[in-house]
């Protein structure tokens, strides 16, 4: 696995595996399999093998390109689990997707050793919500399995001057630890953090200059599907946040976003191929009368 590569006329990228993935091409749909018993928008529903594969499946039916597993919920007030446990709920359905299924696979965790065993069960990408930050040793795993890493902004305070400026500046404190590990820029995404450490104006001014956090040269996941701020835009419940979701995927993808992580594969599909086609990417052209 070569990872995401930054190439001479500077299209970026990700190759996990055999498959290789154009981020300029289209916008690539990551599905989120919770494998825990207490995610917020679907905990318990996928956290034994054969429920998981039958929802992975379903995933790729719809439309997947990259499946996120996570073994940890990161609600608001979850209970933390030790290593062994988050590592003893995902690695097996790791290996079991990765025999099934040939699709790229990222494990959703801040900690190293969940993230070390994954790659070695098969996984090809990490997705780390602390951005590297959280567990020294994390930075150190992506360089030596080459494996891509999703660095996500966090902290543990809103003490913000000015949002997006701390943003940034957080981002390349994250970027600056990966790299110092050995973690070459073109195997560098970065998830602006929609929901952590922001409040509801944060959140909506975040998505407003999502360009900004695109404009520091790296794909950028936008991972926003059924969030509180969009609960709280709507008043409505999680299970009723579809069209919310879909509206903040069809903004962030029109800013630049390259990657979009979402619980509803197939509405989320549709209304990002249509945003594709809107936008003339290559990738969303056909041959059509219509």
């Amino acid at each position: 696995m070569k990872g995401l590569d930054r190439m001479e006329d500077k299209r970026l990228y990700i190759t996990c595996g055999a498959t290789k993935l154009d981020m300029n091409n289209k916008t690539w749909i990551m599905g989120i399999l919770n494998v825990t018993p207490d995610s917020f928008s679907d905990g318990g529903r996928y956290n034994n093998e054969e429920a998981a594969l039958i929802q992975a499946e379903k995933m790729i039916n719809e439309g997947v390109d990259i499946i996120d597993v996570g073994g940890e919920s990161t609600r608001p007030g979850h209970e933390k689990i030790s290593d062994e446990e988050e590592i003893n709920r995902v690695v097996h359905v790791v290996k079991a997707l990765k025999k099934r299924f040939d699709k790229p696979i990222s494990i959703d965790t801040y900690k190293s050793e969940v993230a070390r065993h994954a790659l070695e069960a098969g996984a090809d990408i990490i997705n780390d919500i602390w951005g590297a930050k959280a567990d020294p040793k994390m930075a150190r795993v992506a360089a030596y399995y080459q494996a891509p890493i999703i660095l996500m902004h966090n902290r543990d305070n809103m003490n913000y001057r000015n949002l997006m400026e701390d943003m940034i500046s957080d981002l390349r404190e994250s970027i600056t630890i990966v790299k110092n590990a050995g973690v070459p820029d073109g195997k560098i995404i970065l998830d602006p953090g929609i929901g952590f450490a922001k409040n509801y104006e944060h959140n909506l001014e975040v998505m407003r200059n999502l360009d900004k956090i695109v404009n520091m040269g790296y794909p950028v996941l936008l991972a926003t599907s059924r969030k509180r701020f969009i609960g709280t835009a709507l008043d409505l419940p999680v299970d009723e946040r579809v069209e919310g979701t879909g509206a903040s995927i069809c903004l962030g993808i029109d800013r630049g976003c390259h990657m979009v992580r979402v619980h509803d594969v197939k509405e989320m599909t549709r209304m990002a191929r249509m945003m594709d086609a809107m936008l003339d990417k290559p990738g969303a052209r056909v041959i059509s009368n219509g």
